[in-house]
Order: C-alpha cells, then sequence, then structure tokens
C-alpha cells in the first residue's frame, strides 16, 4: 500500500516567468530576425514606395521611430488583452503562454515581417494584390471577400467590448469604485489630443519630440480629470446600461465612419504615435510594479492560477480553441493587412521592416504574457476569473499599479483607457482597409465610392451589434462573446491565407528549400488549426434536435462562406506552386530575382 500524498501547488513569482520570456524574445528578435532579413535580403540602399511614390496622402515616408508606435499600436488593439485571458482562465496558463511565445517568434513574427516585405516589393501593394500577381484573378477576388467579412467580425467583436467599458461602474475591493461614464469622458478626450497634434505637426511645424512631451502627460490628465466629469449616457437617457452600451456601439460604428475617411496625417499618424507610447508607458509600468511587488510585497505577486486546468472548457477543447482564442499576441491575419495597407507607405528604409515588422510582434507578445499574469495571480475559482476580459486585464494592472503608488481606482482607469486607446486604432484602420476593398471590388472611385465603401463596412456591424444574442440556452450574451470565436478563427484562418500567398511569392520567385520551412510549415499550421476551428463552431449551426436545419442566423452562413473561400484559394494555390516559375521580367519587377539565380 503506497503511501498517499497531497498535491499542493508549487509557489512561483510572475517575476520567474515574466523575465525569461522578455529574454526569450529578445533573443528571438536578435537571432530568428536577423535570419529573416537575410533570407528576404533587405537592402539599405533600395528605394521604397514610400519614397519613390509619395505624396503625402497615403504614401508619406517617416521617421522609423514614429512609424514603430504607429504600427504596434494598429496591431495591438485588444487582440493580445482579451485573448490570452479567455485562454488562460478556460486552458490554464502553460499552454496559453507556449503558444504565445512560439506562435510569435516562428509565425506571427514571421507573417507580419513576410507581408510588410512582400508589400513593399510590390510598390506598397496589398496582399490581396500580391496574391493577384503569383496566383490568378479569381484568388484576387476571393481574397478580398474573405479579408471584408474578417474585418466585418473585427469591427463587431472589438467595439462591442469598447462600448462595455463605458457603462455601469467596477467596485474594487478597497471599495473604490471607477465609472465607465469616466472611462468615456476619457475616451472623447483621448480622441481629441491626436487631431490637436496632427494639426500643430502639419501647419505648426512642430517637431515630434516636442509633440511627445506635450501630448503623452495630457493623455495621462484625460485619465485622470475623466473620472471627475463622468459622462454617464444611461442617466442622461433614463436607459438601462445594456441600451446604453447599444447606443455608444452605434457611436463608436459613427466615428468609424469619420475617422476612415481623415487624412492619415490628421488622426492615424499622431494618434498611432500617442496609442504607441500608450503601449510602452503600460508594459513598463507593468513591469516594474511587478518587480517591485515580488521584492516588497512577499507573495503578492505569487502565482496561483493553475497551470493547465483542463483538455475541454465551454468554449471547446484545447486544440484547436487555444490557436484561435489566442490570435493577437501570437499570430494574427489582421497584422498582414495593417503591414501591406498602411505600413508599407510609410516606410522610409528596407531595413527598418525588421524592427517594426517582426519586432513589433515580439513586443505585442510581451503584452499578451503582461495580460495572461492578470490571471496567473488569481486563484482558481476566484470570481474576477467570470468577468469581461477587459476588466481583469484592468483589475489586474491596477494592482500592479498600486505598488508604485498609483491608486488603484486611478491604474484600473488606466488600464480601462489603455484597453479603449489601442482598439480606436484597430476600428480605424478596419474600416478605411474595409472602404479600400469595396471600392476595389465595385470600381467606384473618388467621393462617391469612398462613402459607399465606409459605408458599408461600417454598416454591417451595425446589424450584428444592434440584433439580439443568444446563447444554446436562449439567454442573451453580449455581441463580443458571440463574435469572438468566430473573429478568432476567421483572423487565424487569414493569417493562413496570407501565409500560403507568400509562401507562393516566394517559390515562384526563389524556387529555394527554406521557403517551405519558414513560411510553409506556419501556413500549415495555421490552415488546418482555423479550418478545424471554423468547421467545429459552424457546423453545430445546422443541427438540431431534430436533424438538420437551416438557421435563420446569419452567422453561420458567413462561417460557410469563409471556408468555401478558403477552399478554393488552397486550390488555387496548389495551382500556382505546380504551375511555371514566374517570368524574369515579373520577378524582376516584385523585387526578387528569377528562380535558378544566383543568391
Amino acid at each position: 500500500m503506497f503511501p498517499k500524498f497531497e498535491r499542493k501547488p508549487f509557489p512561483m513569482s510572475l517575476l520567474a516567468v515574466l523575465l525569461p520570456v522578455a529574454a526569450v524574445l529578445l533573443l528571438a528578435y536578435r537571432v530568428y530576425g536577423a535570419i529573416l532579413a537575410r533570407l528576404f535580403r533587405l537592402d539599405a540602399a533600395a528605394t521604397t514606395p514610400a519614397v519613390a511614390l509619395r505624396d503625402d496622402v497615403d504614401d508619406e515616408p517617416i521617421p522609423p521611430g514614429l512609424l514603430l508606435g504607429q504600427h504596434f499600436s494598429a496591431i495591438a488593439a485588444a487582440g493580445p488583452i482579451v485573448g490570452p485571458i479567455l485562454a488562460g482562465v478556460a486552458f490554464g496558463w502553460a499552454p496559453a503562454l507556449a503558444w504565445i511565445l512560439l506562435g510569435s517568434i516562428f509565425i506571427g513574427g514571421v507573417h507580419d515581417f513576410a507581408a510588410l516585405v512582400a508589400s513593399v516589393r510590390h510598390k506598397a501593394r496589398s496582399i490581396a494584390e500580391v496574391v493577384r500577381d503569383h496566383m490568378s484573378r479569381r484568388s484576387y477576388v476571393l481574397f478580398l471577400a474573405f479579408v471584408w467579412i474578417a474585418l466585418v467580425y473585427i469591427i463587431v467583436a472589438f467595439t462591442d467590448i469598447t462600448a462595455s467599458s463605458f457603462v455601469g461602474t467596477q467596485v474594487l475591493e478597497n471599495g473604490a469604485g471607477v465609472s465607465g461614464g469616466g472611462i468615456a469622458s476619457s475616451s472623447l478626450l483621448y480622441l481629441i489630443l491626436p487631431l490637436v497634434m496632427g494639426v500643430s505637426m502639419r501647419y505648426l511645424k512642430m517637431p515630434i519630440w516636442l509633440a511627445t512631451v506635450i501630448f503623452v502627460p495630457l493623455v495621462g490628465f484625460a485619465i485622470w480629470v475623466g473620472q471627475h466629469i463622468p459622462f454617464d449616457l444611461a442617466s442622461a437617457l433614463g436607459a438601462s446600461d445594456a441600451t446604453a452600451q447599444k447606443i455608444w456601439g452605434v457611436l463608436l460604428l459613427a466615428y468609424c465612419l469619420v475617422a476612415a475617411m481623415a487624412p492619415m496625417w490628421l488622426l492615424l499618424q499622431p494618434r498611432g504615435h500617442l496609442g504607441g507610447c500608450f503601449l510602452y508607458v503600460a508594459l513598463f509600468g507593468a513591469a516594474i510594479g511587478l518587480i517591485l511587488s515580488d521584492k516588497l510585497v512577499a507573495g503578492d505577486s505569487q502565482i496561483r492560477y493553475p497551470a493547465f486546468t483542463a483538455w475541454t472548457a465551454k468554449s471547446g477543447s484545447l486544440v484547436p480553441m487555444l490557436f484561435i482564442t489566442i490570435a493577437c499576441g501570437a499570430c494574427s491575419g489582421f497584422h498582414s493587412l495593417i503591414a501591406s495597407g498602411t505600413t508599407s507607405k510609410q516606410l522610409k528604409n528596407e531595413l527598418d521592416a525588421r524592427p517594426i515588422g517582426y519586432g513589433t510582434m515580439l513586443l505585442e507578445a510581451l503584452v499578451a504574457t503582461v495580460s495572461l499574469c492578470c490571471v496567473m495571480v488569481l486563484p482558481a475559482g476566484d470570481p474576477q476569473t467570470t468577468q469581461p476580459p477587459n476588466f481583469v486585464y484592468a483589475l489586474g494592472m491596477g494592482r500592479f499599479l498600486e505598488i508604485l503608488g498609483v491608486p488603484t481606482a486611478l491604474g484600473v482607469s488606466f488600464a480601462l483607457m489603455a484597453f479603449t486607446t489601442f482598439v480606436y486604432d484597430t476600428l480605424d484602420v478596419c474600416t478605411r482597409l474595409g472602404r479600400y476593398i469595396i471600392q476595389e471590388l465595385t470600381g467606384l472611385s473618388g467621393k462617391a465610392g469612398a462613402w459607399l465603401g465606409t459605408g458599408l463596412t461600417a454598416g454591417a456591424p451595425l446589424f450584428f451589434l444592434l440584433r439580439p444574442h443568444l446563447d444554446a440556452a436562449g439567454n442573451p450574451v453580449p455581441a463580443w462573446k458571440t463574435f469572438w470565436n468566430l473573429f478568432g478563427a476567421s483572423n487565424q484562418l487569414l493569417a493562413a491565407l496570407t501565409l500560403l500567398g507568400i509562401t507562393v511569392w516566394l517559390w515562384r520567385t526563389r524556387r529555394e528549400a527554406w521557403v517551405w520551412y519558414v513560411t510553409g510549415l506556419p501556413t500549415l499550421f495555421m490552415y488546418v488549426m482555423s479550418t478545424w476551428a471554423l468547421v467545429s463552431l459552424t457546423l453545430p449551426r445546422f443541427r438540431s434536435e431534430n436533424g438538420w436545419t437551416m438557421p435563420a442566423d446569419p452567422v453561420p452562413w458567413a462561417g460557410v462562406v469563409l471556408l468555401v473561400l478558403a477552399g478554393v484559394m488552397l486550390v488555387e494555390a496548389i495551382r500556382a506552386i505546380l504551375g511555371n516559375s514566374m517570368p524574369p521580367q515579373r520577378a524582376s519587377a516584385a523585387g526578387l530575382p528569377a528562380a535558378g539565380a544566383a543568391g
């Protein structure tokens, strides 16, 4: 008879996880990032499209530091916060952390970097146009349609979860409250600051360093003053929080409609810089808070949440759901749209593609790890784990910042405002990219085409946002919960299709074995996991107690459309790979030597 041993959790500090993760990411940038730069033959002497095609509207070379912050802010959004928290609660922090690390280094970072370089080598055109050049016109149209549907999913999920931050009051453990109306006020003030900054830089010729010194502290002031002048929409209209959240969603989509039409210098560039600085402050503040809490408050930064909870959760089995729940922070197809949609048009030097394309993905993995830490400090079964992920993040950040002397309420407000800041960039860029796609598909240009494209891209999410969403038992659920896994699956399938197009481009122009290892294997992995997840999410919607059914809900039908588009794209890619290599003149135009040329 063997004695029974009681299993007790092994005490471990968050620093024992966070510091090695930071070291591994830095090493990956230095080693694998350098390998990628050599394989893709980055050339400091090459003239980038931002320089060659400069028009100061869409194409405009800007300093790499400014572009890095803008790109980082645009790709980060809410993804590296929401995804890691949902996955950490569902499956435990160890699987989530493993996917963040391996995914960002070998899949997500490669995806972002390659998408940026591919766009630059094709005159700053989109990944869809790269697909057209190297696959077929049919593939191009299918890719655009797929991207537009994925953008709608992104806008719905991020709009609803951001609107939830603007209502109600979050009561903290010390009894203090954080008003959603206060977050709304801070958010509105934040939107004014980049407008003033953009005008100051363009017409008053204010240097970027001075603008940073002036406007970044003003963002901090906006966070503080917002709680003192709350804009409580529910009280103002005499409505419930749920109704107020719907109204905020409509207002956010109206913002998208206007912001997507604004010149890049007026809103996108200055807000991207402020958002990037905000991200750096959030990362730095959390890291210092973690270090000091570990040194000064014994046990305060100890990991309490289980490393592994279960193979199957409410959202499904760990494989494949882990790989779509955590998108941003590990790998995200949305990043390719940013890289090839706006960033490539502002890249001043090819060598900057390494820190901006690959480096920012690794920074985002660090943001995802910090978000995961907000779960790791909670004991299993803590009521906080059932809250929306933006509040889990805010409460965790408030705890980390409190050790620096920041009042908990202000720290939570800072985190919620940071969350909102990230999302603004995403909503703006998604709507702008959706406009480009509609204009390309319809052939409409000018003001009429621009307003039509923007209206459709913002209008489709409005339809999904306002309709009721119910779970299997008929209970109402937030729109973001309905769309998060669908967004994740479509987003990861978009990453697979982007990697597929890049692999075809590289193979047809290089014919070198490394292509299959560097981009081919990530393509295969993302394709399998995302289609598996999308089928598992879509198929049950066509089943009922009486057998097969035709659902009235348009969401599962959109999933079917995405699967069909992805299947046809795969066939087109195989045909292109098995076909003849690109003619030398087209390979030259693409910025790479033709097949068989000396490397």
